[in-house]
């Protein structure tokens, strides 16, 4: 190789690597946006008696070491259960969301679960919550809000 072709090639090595490490500050605040904890308060939706239900049911969740993160949205048939699994399980996260199933409907067999480990289920599940706290929607369009982030679950399974 002759001198020319060291020199650019040696220059654009160094381009290479000040280029590939001047992004790294940026990517931290969206790669923490997946194991950042946010704990939602469980919704109530439905007009059924038993205020404590999602309560439970967000406790009950919690409890499950492989989970770090739980929404909880009681609708008036179903109840869903988005939650985020630590990143050491994540290669068994069917198992994970099969075991929860089965332990809630268990726990609880007059209600109808939809559980989720999808993060964009969570997401959305957290949105609605904090859009009916902050009063920007009314109950009757959480609860079509509500079918619609189900509808979406099942869409992606």
């Amino acid at each position: 190789m002759n001198k020319g072709c060291k020199h650019i090639f040696i220059i654009f090595s160094v381009l290479l690597l000040l280029v590939g490490c001047s992004n790294q500050n940026d990517n931290k605040k969206s790669s923490m946006a997946l194991i950042k904890t946010t704990q939602p308060t469980p919704v109530k939706l439905s007009n059924k008696n038993n205020e404590t239900l999602p309560v439970k049911v967000k406790k009950e969740v919690a409890n499950i070491k492989e989970i770090y993160d739980v929404a909880v949205i009681e609708g008036n048939k179903t109840i869903l259960v988005a939650y985020k699994v630590k990143h050491l399980y994540r290669f068994r996260m069917k198992s994970i969301e099969k075991k929860l199933t089965d332990r809630l409907e268990k726990e609880y067999p007059n209600e109808k679960f939809v559980v989720s480990s999808d993060y964009k289920i969570f997401l959305e599940a957290v949105r609605l919550r904090e859009a009916l706290k902050a009063g920007k929607i009314s109950k009757k369009d959480a609860r079509k809000r509500f079918n619609d982030i189900v509808k979406l679950k099942e869409e992606l399974t």
